[in-house]
């Protein structure tokens, strides 16, 4: 069967399209039914069906006696080793480390924070938590203590798993200080931390709460699978949310399972048995669904890249690990290729290795460029697939279905809706557009299984968030055309959500920093085109009446404050002070005409603008930065 068919035999018969699909996991109770209603709009899959995440991604393929295969490759060529581990080592690593969570308490529902750098230990806590039935929550390394601190006491875990350190090219970057001030700071307190030593910083364990990784496990009982309903949630992942507070995006256990398993073979076009690398980090959703789950489910060889994609050592290590491993999908975010683009322009270094074995290469995080997709294919000879989905849907909403059929490529889409997304381009009232008519990206509801049933103890949130505009329809958020061949095209943001580097951040999240500057009265962020990174964010600040301090010093302060309190990962440096922000008559700051002049595009002057003259202002901010050249 083609795409057409396989599209449309799932929209003729959603129930039984999803039940097939259910086949090719393990269920110690099978489900009767794959969907079920549960209240208005909201829905759950394979609901009274038990099962377990980690039996399905470690155990079953050594009891189907493949634990001989490699499950996890560690490549680190900032610590210059590389590691391998079996589907028998995993699942022993695993058992016991579940076993000495449960022996300290951890049992079915409770939630454990992980925070962790690219190690293979990262992915044994995750395993271990599905194991046990515990919720786990990964924590991106590179957050500051706060942002750590609000989800301490939005999930309140029993246990947090973190490392001493992660590494960074030249630097160490140490987490057991951020956990402490996290620990510090929140409300809720975990029973005990678990920290993983790495020898590049060994750091102080708090007597009475914390435990060595290796210490805790020794001589313990190993822990078996405990089996889980389908709507058991297998974890929670924090997303930025517009008002800077976090949402705690839930996936549930069943159809995590289900739809992850379905797109190994159908999108990225690998067998039980290859190797597969996502170039990601556990802490997004990528590293969650195709560093740790899919592959492993699938019976696949993943990789665990403790590395960039420049400058360790050099622009060729994507293309070493490739040749190295015997990768045959590669997955990577648009940001890697324009930084390794920079660096060998010629893909001089694609030259010195074999990528024979590499059959395509899968872009997503941010919009794919079309000369960044040309240059890949050009020095690569290799299919370039962009494809586009949500930290929420945990999978493709559209993208280019290699294992059903490979289709053709149209330059700046993500191709076609996979199984499961009934996409529609809506006006502002939720009027379907024609074909080649921007609107709003929408997806009937229900979504398929995988994706979101709810934030974590949120559920209005959630209704406000992603239901409540367009009725009926889960809202994406995003802006975009349908052609007439069915082709997506995702052309904006409709809120004030970033992407830097592939990472979505909230701008009003980084305005709330910025406000707490004891001289700054007011300030904007928006995100500026930066060829690099997508998009950077930059702040504006207006100074409290009767500050005359030099200029460079508070933005300075301002640069450090947001780098304090959301992290490095924010990359904000660029910061201006002005007198004045554009705004409307009603008060609202005009950040959308701001990006325009900062990416030197025509814009029309907005009809409810307040005073026009502080357009030029706000004109010569940004050329004092580098930006608004035109």
């Amino acid at each position: 069967m083609g795409y057409q068919e396989v599209y449309d035999s799932w929209k003729s018969d959603p129930e039984g399209f999803w039940m097939d699909a259910a086949e090719a996991i393990d269920w110690d109770r099978k489900p009767t039914k794959a969907l079920t209603e549960t209240g208005a709009d909201l829905y759950e899959w394979f609901a009274d069906g038990l099962t377990n995440t980690c039996w399905n991604a470690v155990d079953r393929h050594v009891e189907a006696g493949r634990g001989g295969q490699v499950a996890i490759i560690h490549d680190s060529p900032i610590t210059g080793t590389l590691h391998k581990i079996t589907y028998a080592e995993l699942r022993n690593r695993v058992a016991r480390l579940a076993g000495a969570l449960r022996a300290k308490g951890v049992e079915k529902g409770d939630r454990v924070i992980i925070y962790m750098p690219m190690v293979p230990e990262a992915l044994e806590a995750m395993l271990a938590c599905a194991r046990l039935g515990a919720i786990h929550s990964v924590v991106f390394g590179g957050f500051a203590a706060n942002e750590l601190a609000v989800r301490i006491d939005d999930a309140k875990p029993k246990a947090i798993i973190a490392a001493s350190c992660g590494l960074e090219p030249g630097r160490v970057v140490k987490y057991k200080p951020l956990l402490d001030g996290a620990i510090e700071l929140a409300a809720h307190k975990p029973d005990f931390c678990v920290i993983f030593q790495r020898e590049q910083d060994v750091a102080h364990l708090e007597d009475g709460r914390d435990v060595d990784w290796h210490g805790f496990q020794y001589g313990v009982e190993p822990a078996d699978c405990v089996p889980v309903e389908g709507n058991h949630p297998a974890y929670i992942l924090y997303t930025s949310g517009t008002t800077g507070q976090p949402k705690g995006v839930v996936r549930h256990t069943g159809g995590h399972l289900v739809a992850l398993n379905w797109t190994m073979k159908n999108i990225y076009n690998v067998d039980p048995g290859d190797v597969f690398w996502a170039a990601s980090d556990v802490g997004w959703v990528v590293g969650h669904s195709y560093i740790c789950y899919a592959p492993l489910i699938h019976g696949n060889t993943t990789i665990v890249f403790e590395g960039k994609p420049v400058g360790t050592p050099d622009a060729g290590t994507f293309w070493r690990v490739i040749s190295e491993h015997k990768v045959r999908s590669f997955f990577t975010a648009p940001t890697a290729f324009r930084a390794v683009k920079r660096e060998d322009p010629k893909g001089t270094f694609v030259e010195k290795y074999d990528l024979s074995g590499l059959r395509a290469i899968y872009l997503a995080g941010e919009r794919a460029d079309p000369d960044t997709i040309e240059w890949a294919q050009n020095v690569t000879g290799k299919p370039i697939y962009d494809h586009w989905w949500q930290t929420e849907t945990g999978w493709t909403i559209a993208g280019n279905p290699a294992g059903i059929e490979a289709l053709p490529v149209k330059m700046g889409s993500p191709s076609v809706p996979m199984p499961g997304y009934d996409v529609q381009i809506l006006d502002e009232a939720g009027n379907p557009m024609p074909p080649g008519e921007l609107g709003a990206i929408a997806v009937k509801l229900p979504l398929p299984p995988g994706t979101l049933p709810t934030l974590w103890n949120a559920e209005d949130r959630f209704r406000k968030s992603y239901l409540t505009t367009f009725p009926g329809y889960y809202e994406t958020g995003d802006a975009g055309i349908v052609d007439d061949d069915g082709y997506l095209y995702i052309m904006a943001r409709t809120d004030d959500v970033i992407n830097v580097a592939g990472h979505r951040l909230s701008t009003g999240g980084m305005e709330e920093v910025l406000a707490s500057h004891p001289d700054v009265a007011e300030c904007a962020v928006i995100g500026v085109t930066d060829q690099l990174k997508g998009q950077l964010p930059m702040g504006f600040v207006c100074l409290t009446t009767g500050v005359n301090r030099p200029h460079d010093e508070i933005t300075a302060e301002c640069v450090k404050l947001v780098r304090d309190k959301i992290g490095p990962v924010a990359a904000f440096k660029l910061c201006a002070v002005v007198d004045r922000l554009p705004k409307t008559r009603s008060g609202k700051i005009l950040r959308a005409t701001m990006v325009k002049i900062a990416d030197s595009e025509d814009f029309k002057m907005p009809a409810t603008i307040d005073d026009p003259a502080i357009l030029d202002e706000i004109k010569i901010a940004l050329q004092g930065m580098g930006y608004a050249k035109g």
